[in-house]
């Protein structure tokens, strides 16, 4: 296992941008790639508006729950990905970081969730 890449993927409150993309990459690489996801301010729970749109495409989502960013996170982590975090995602030396420009979809409706999910990549 220690051959298998770790993609951590941060967003500022873990229910929807972060959680999509985390599902998408884990289905789509099939157990090549370990995939976590992280807030740096955690919200109490998903996007109802993401959990939808990700079941409209048989990814089930409904039992992930948003989590908080630690250090071991981050050290294990071959590559981070963050999703407008701006300043409040912390940067460790000696991590690989890509930011990716994804609207929040905290607060919109169904829609707004479908949009997010295909700039992820869905």
């Amino acid at each position: 296992m220690a051959d298998v890449p770790v993609v951590l993927f941060v967003c500022i409150h873990n229910a929807g941008r972060s959680q999509m993309a985390a599902a998408l990459l884990d289905h789509q690489a099939a157990g090549r790639v370990r995939v976590t996801s992280a807030g740096s301010q955690p919200a109490d729970r998903l996007n109802p508006a993401v959990v939808q749109a990700m079941a409209e495409i048989g990814l089930d989502i409904s039992r992930e729950f948003p989590k908080p960013l630690t250090a071991d996170q981050v050290q294990a982590a071959d590559v981070v990905i963050t999703m407008g975090c701006g300043d409040t995602c912390p940067v460790y030396p000696g991590r690989r970081y890509l930011d990716w420009d994804l609207p929040d979809p905290a607060g919109l409706d169904l829609a707004a969730g479908r949009y997010g999910m295909r700039s992820a990549g869905g």
